[in-house]
């Protein structure tokens, strides 16, 4: 069994037992959360959402909440003398589907 969740302006395929990187949630580890925001849940039969899936659910748990590689971000024009550099590390929220219910 497998669904479609939307969590953080994006899509993920989830599986029980999947391991996903999402985008940061405030949970501390070892919490678990509940995702309802599900658009399709497909195992003996597939149920597709008009955009969500009535009564379904999936439940995960936090193991651990961090940064992302680093990303270098460098602005610069030719002849002026102008160079911007900045650095951003995305913060992220690692999660185990436990459950699928739908």
């Amino acid at each position: 069994m497998y669904a479609i969740i939307r969590t953080g302006g994006k899509q993920y395929s989830v599986e029980e037992g999947k391991l996903i990187t999402i985008e940061k949630i405030d949970k501390a580890v070892g919490e678990e959360v509940v995702f309802e925001d599900v658009l399709l849940v497909a195992g003996d039969e597939m149920k597709i959402g008009q955009p969500t899936v009535a009564g379904a659910k999936v439940v995960a748990k936090v193991l651990e909440q961090g940064k992302g590689k680093k990303i270098r971000i460098f602005k610069y024009k030719a002849k002026s003398n102008y160079r911007r550099r900045q650095g951003h590390r995305q913060p992220f929220t690692k999660v185990q589907i436990e459950k699928i219910e739908g």
